[in-house]
């Protein structure tokens, strides 16, 4: 339980309180803490690359529709 934070720079991205299983080895998230929490831009269909969006940190991807509910995204 708690944030997680940019591993960089300290800013919170997540709370574990938007954490969910998922059948990647990597956590999963369906929100961001702030609005500002990362950046983000098209990869390609379907996936945005995440930064943290006070220090540009890569944080891996977006994936768009593919959260525990219809229409959320995971992160």
């Amino acid at each position: 339980p708690g944030i997680y934070v940019c591993a960089k720079c300290g800013y919170e991205l997540f709370s574990s309180r938007t954490k969910y299983e998922h059948s990647s080895p990597w956590p999963a998230f369906t929100e961001t803490i702030h609005q500002d929490s990362v950046s983000k831009y098209e990869e390609r269909p379907g996936a945005l690359k995440v930064s943290c969006g006070k220090c540009g940190n890569g944080l891996g991807h977006e994936f768009l529709n593919d959260g525990p509910k219809r229409g959320q995204s995971r992160f």
